[in-house]
């Protein structure tokens, strides 16, 4: 199954601060949708980092986010082992279909694809 990108997300109550913080290392800000703002480095767009103040229609914010070729295989993979999902395959209207799962470590994984 191969992934695309990992991308942390680091809950934040001061987004606009974050986001001037991590400037200062060199990610650029690539999305604002205002609860989620995404910094890249304009050398390296795959390397990001996301600032979260909440999930728009999810019960929590996800640590990290893997995004996947195949969704799909991923959630069938993800309930054949009994994980726990966390929220449900859910298509988003900002284009992207995903679920969460929770880890062995407890940290809750955003696994999405682009549609």
């Amino acid at each position: 199954m191969p992934v695309r990108r990992v991308v942390p997300n680091i809950r934040s109550s001061a987004a606009p601060e974050s986001a001037e913080f991590y400037g200062v290392l060199g990610l650029e800000e690539v999305m604002d949708h205002g609860w989620i703002r995404t910094l890249a480095s304009a050398e390296n767009p795959a390397v990001q980092l996301s600032l979260m103040t909440e999930d728009l229609t999810a019960p929590v914010v996800p640590d990290l986010s893997i995004e996947v070729e195949d969704v799909d295989a991923a959630y069938a993979a993800m309930r054949g082992r009994g994980a726990e999902i966390v929220h449900p395959l859910t298509d988003e209207e900002w284009g992207v279909r995903r679920f969460f799962v929770r880890d062995p470590n407890g940290r809750v994984v955003n696994v999405l694809g682009h549609r």
